[in-house]
């Protein structure tokens, strides 16, 4: 069995974004368990996030997990999120990138293995629609 494509590409359009000198943002659903964001931030169960050098600080790009340090309003914070939450990353300036379907594969254990906070509960049938595309601006 081959690994999943989706970290590839992840880290491929992360450099063609960076090489074409846009901002690089990730769209994530904030639903998937152990999804480590600013819970402040969130809007409609989706975050966007900028993962521009400039902006972060350590980030790693790995098959299962995203992992960077950031600033929201003048805090530090340590984000952790995974791969399968992941539903796009795409240039701030014009939209190009990549969109992804819902996953849904099992969760990866934590990369230091500490839980992250847990979620309320979110009714089944919330969480089984339909996945549309929005444009975020």
């Amino acid at each position: 069995m081959m690994t999943p494509q989706k970290p590839y590409l992840i880290r491929a359009i992360y450099e063609w974004l960076v090489d074409n000198q846009t901002t690089p943002y990730l769209l994530v659903n904030t639903l998937h368990e152990r999804c480590q964001v600013p819970r402040e931030y969130i809007r409609d169960n989706r975050i966007v996030l900028n993962i521009a050098p400039d902006a972060v600080h350590k980030l790693t790009l790995d098959n299962e997990w995203i992992s960077f340090s950031a600033r929201f309003a003048g805090k530090a914070m340590d984000l952790f999120i995974p791969v399968v939450a992941v539903q796009a990353i795409y240039a701030k300036e014009n939209n190009e990138g990549m969109f992804f379907p819902d996953d849904h594969a099992p969760e990866p254990d934590h990369p230091d293995n500490d839980p992250a906070p847990a979620k309320p509960s979110v009714p089944t049938e919330r969480v089984q629609k339909k996945p549309s595309l929005k444009i975020v601006k």
